[in-house]
């Protein structure tokens, strides 16, 4: 499972990279389109704010299997090392279930509801669902990433938690 998971965060890590020169490019053109030619590109907007939505989500995946996620260790630094790394296995276990309440379940009950409004967006004219399939699938490698943590024994803790016994 572990080289599975290694797999899918460099391939994941590939791809927001991906999205971000994406997002990039297409802002660039619309600086180029609205100063330069003085006539401003109609998409790009909205492909920048698309973009912008699956860079953040697929990004938040990224670095929650990287331990590179916003975190507040104020608590686990104040303890002692078998403790602190209970408390982290606590903090895997609820990211894990918000993860599958809040954007799988969620996420795709949102995306099935504006598929079936049939909900378009103003610009591309592309069903605004498939915009809205970043959060299940977000929420599934989240998911994926924390079972990992949690199935996994702490023999250490991670480099960017520090404890009271140092």
């Amino acid at each position: 499972m572990k080289n599975l998971l290694a797999k899918v965060e460099v391939l994941l890590g590939y791809f927001v990279g991906l999205l971000m020169f994406a997002i990039v490019a297409d802002v660039s053109w619309q600086v180029v389109t609205r100063f330069v030619m003085s006539e401003p590109s109609s998409y790009t907007e909205e492909v920048a704010r698309f973009l912008l939505i699956w860079i953040g989500l697929l990004g938040a995946a990224y670095a929650y299997r990287k331990h590179a996620h916003l975190g507040l260790d104020i608590v686990t630094r104040s303890l002692n090392a078998p403790t602190a790394a209970a408390v982290q296995k606590i903090t895997d276990g609820v990211c894990l279930l918000f993860a599958l309440a809040v954007m799988v379940v969620g996420g795709a009950n949102l995306m099935l509801i504006t598929l079936e409004l049939d909900q378009i967006s103003a610009a591309l004219q592309i069903p605004i669902g498939f915009v809205y399939s970043v959060l299940p699938i977000s929420g599934c490698l989240i998911m994926l990433f924390a079972l990992e943590r949690l199935l996994t024994p702490y023999t250490s803790l991670p480099e960017n938690i520090s404890t009271a016994e140092e």
